[in-house]
């Protein structure tokens, strides 16, 4: 039987998604892959929670890609791989996924944050980091590209030749270098604390507008400008028959604090 690579566990509005191979430094094996999808899945349908934190157990977030592991069936590794008339693989799709989950996510780092650790963390909507957690886009290192699905939100929060310096070296830098070249949103002492202090102002917003929030800010990165125009429109129009969007406004013509019900968008 395999080991639970991946937990999941719910805390009043924040679930909690903890990488769990601590002996190996949490490194991505086929398995862990396949369980963080499915966390990743089931979390999409639950209405009732506000944010996702992903989290690693032991002393590192994630050292990176387990090679060894990974490798030891390549037939499966090439169906991982292989993304046919899809616009992702499972590699790409494990770090991308949490795009598209319709609350916040924010990966909490410490320790390692290697390869496809740093991918997964540049998936969340926001990273929060020890100062002296150690990053690195590590493929340079074994003669490779940066991937799984990395290249896109590094081209979203780097400046290109401070990217091309860090992809094209394997350069490794501290959470606090990490979060002066904007990789990393925060750096604290206690990111975990400071990640769920944020959490606490984001559930003082509607759920729905939290949620079409960031499908408009993501979607708009890209495509035309009259597109962005009409996405704004639709969605706008969405909250304003939104039941949270009557719980915020009355609550707010009242000066009391708003009691939200579950998510009704995305």
């Amino acid at each position: 039987m395999v080991e639970d690579r991946v937990l999941t566990t719910i805390e009043g509005p924040v679930a909690f998604v903890t990488l769990n191979r601590p002996d190996q430094l949490n490194g991505f094996d086929l398995e862990l892959i396949t369980q963080l999808l499915a966390a990743a899945e089931a979390l999409k349908t639950n209405r009732s929670i506000r944010a996702v934190v992903i989290q690693g157990s032991g002393r590192s977030f994630c050292a990176g890609l387990d090679f060894a592991s990974a490798f030891a069936d390549k037939r499966r590794v090439a169906r991982f791989f292989f993304a046919g008339g899809r616009t992702v693989n499972r590699f790409q799709k494990v770090t991308t996924i949490w795009r598209d989950m319709p609350v916040p996510v924010i990966a909490v780092i410490h320790g390692h944050c290697y390869g496809a650790g740093v991918q997964l963390a540049a998936g969340a909507d926001f990273r929060f980091t020890k100062p002296d957690a150690q990053w690195s886009i590590l493929e340079a290192k074994w003669g490779l590209v940066p991937d799984m699905g990395g290249t896109v939100p590094f081209i979203e929060n780097l400046p290109v030749d401070v990217l091309q310096r860090l992809a094209m070296t394997g350069e490794v830098i501290s959470g606090t270098e990490a979060f002066e070249l904007g990789l990393a949103t925060e750096v604290a002492d206690d990111p975990l604390k400071q990640a769920l202090a944020f959490i606490d102002q984001i559930c003082e917003r509607s759920p729905d507008s939290v949620a079409a929030t960031k499908q408009l800010l993501y979607r708009n990165q890209r495509g035309s400008y009259r597109g962005a125009m009409r996405r704004e429109r639709r969605l706008q129009s969405k909250m304003f028959t939104s039941p949270n969007t009557k719980i915020a406004r009355e609550a707010g013509m009242r000066k009391q604090d708003p009691t939200f019900g579950d998510r009704t968008f995305g």
